[in-house]
């Protein structure tokens, strides 16, 4: 069997939902069928690029290679698509919708950024792409898949950004708080230290980028090794924390769940850089300032609505609320 596009889709699948059950949903296949297929693929290859765990499939070795490989190329496709399709409107003649594509890693500043957009822009296009993955989004941007994309960067995990990208600071040092049950004995205090958690499970999201290595990192530095588990899915992991099963980090911005709180760490040893990427000449100057504007306006906005960042804000960065 020779290799095409579609079964590297596949194999894009498999890694990006960390599931055959979730992969075959995606690509609108049964479950044996991708087995199947996956199993064609892998003796095409000569090699095994999925294991299988009691979390889902996970990519070996040799997965990780050839998905580093298969990536590019699906991205250049859609890049090649979307050019097609967009020289195909503009022959079609004036008269239509100027588009923009926004990408952004989840969270409260989101929609509120979105709303900010359409108010600013009405008469365009504007669409919405929701990934946990900061370097997905870069390599949507570089592509020609997204005109603009707010991400995430953990502290002492550099994000590689694209040749095809650009970026610019909207905060240098974003603290993560974290969300833990309202009954646990933390709880009562409005600042936790790590090693009040110490005892405790940690979650973590396997899809974001770096996000284990960089609470692995904290823990070495504090001398500290808790328990530390990946939990994939949003609402599983929000009834654990409000079980007492587990605690996790969050970011400041959001808001405590039914049975939870959020609560800033003593010292801020958590902590990612926040950036506004673009592809370069999607969008002219004065459109960048704008989007970007509307970002911070955005981010700002939902920090104001979080008691527990305000405060924060209010003792590292009193001038920041004010500029809003």
């Amino acid at each position: 069997m020779e290799l095409d596009v579609r079964h590297l889709r596949v194999l894009c699948a498999i890694a990006d939902t960390g599931s055959l059950r979730k992969a075959a949903l995606q690509l609108g296949m049964t479950q044996p069928s991708l087995t199947t297929q996956l199993h064609r693929i892998e003796r095409a290859i000569g090699g095994t690029l999925f294991t299988r765990e009691q979390t889902g499939s996970r990519p070996t070795a040799l997965g990780h290679s050839v998905l580093s490989r298969a990536r590019p190329v699906i991205g250049e496709l859609a890049a090649l698509v979307a050019a097609a399709r967009q020289e195909a409107r503009d022959a079609a003649g004036p008269g239509r919708r100027r588009r923009l594509r926004i990408g952004s890693v989840g969270g409260r500043t989101v929609a509120a950024w979105l709303r900010r957009v359409h108010q600013r822009l009405p008469d365009t296009d504007t669409t919405i792409h929701v990934d946990v993955s900061a370097s997905a989004l870069l390599r949507m941007v570089a592509s020609d898949q997204l005109e603009v994309a707010f991400v995430h960067e953990s502290e002492g995990f550099p994000l590689r950004v694209p040749p095809g990208a650009e970026h610019r600071v909207l905060m240098a040092r974003e603290p993560q708080f974290v969300a833990l049950s309202a009954g646990h004995p933390a709880a009562a205090r409005s600042v936790v230290h790590l090693a009040d958690l110490a005892e405790d499970t940690w979650m973590v999201d396997p899809t974001a980028d770096h996000e284990y290595a960089a609470l692995r990192r904290v823990f070495r530095a504090a001398g500290l090794d808790p328990r530390v588990v990946q939990v994939r899915d949003n609402a599983t992991a929000a009834e654990l924390v409000a079980s007492g099963e587990a605690v996790r980090p969050c970011q400041p911005t959001a808001l405590p769940g039914p049975g939870t709180v959020v609560r800033p760490v003593h010292g801020d040893p958590l902590a990612v850089r926040l950036l506004f990427t673009w592809r370069p000449r999607a969008l002219g100057p004065p459109a960048l300032d704008a989007l970007h504007a509307e970002l911070r306006a955005a981010y700002l906005e939902s920090a104001e609505v979080n008691p527990a960042y305000r405060a924060w804000l209010a003792r590292h960065e009193p001038g920041l609320l004010g500029r809003a």
